[in-house]
């Protein structure tokens, strides 16, 4: 006569496939969410780097242009300089520059000659997954004496 034996364990393995399933999916949209905010900080870092470029784009021309440090002075809501001096044309360059290569960009300068001082300041749009919309502007500024 042929014994059946009892097993009261059925099925345990299926539960045990399911648990770590479960785990495993978990553990993928973690990385999954780590890897979109690494390249977010990383693009954010890289717009920051080409601000920081354009600043010291414009600081050289003033320098080079020394003698006429008072002409660089740009609101960062005004208009592109469209004369025919060095000043006027490097501020026009540098503001193209800007709009080429920071999204939604615009820029300033302000140098002041009798300390030779100049303040640049770049400002342009950056997407932030925090949902508030101030925080969707970001801004460099950058003073120097030359």
């Amino acid at each position: 006569m042929k014994q059946y034996r009892l097993n009261p364990q059925q099925g345990a393995g299926l539960i045990e496939v399911l648990v770590t399933v479960l785990i495993l999916g978990t553990s993928l949209l973690a990385l999954a969410a780590l890897q979109s905010k690494s390249l977010q900080y990383n693009h954010s870092a890289y717009l920051r780097s080409q601000a920081n470029i354009l600043a010291y784009d414009i600081l050289d021309r003033v320098r080079i242009n020394r003698a006429n440090v008072a002409n660089y002075s740009l609101g960062v809501d005004d208009a592109k300089p469209t004369g025919s001096t060095l000043a006027q044309t490097d501020m026009n360059e540098w503001l193209t520059n800007i709009e080429t290569m920071l999204p939604g960009a615009d820029g300033g300068i302000e140098c002041v000659a009798a300390t030779s001082f100049c303040t640049v300041t770049i400002q342009w749009a950056e997407q932030n997954s925090s949902g508030d919309a101030s925080e969707d502007e970001s801004e460099f500024v950058y003073t120097t004496r030359l």
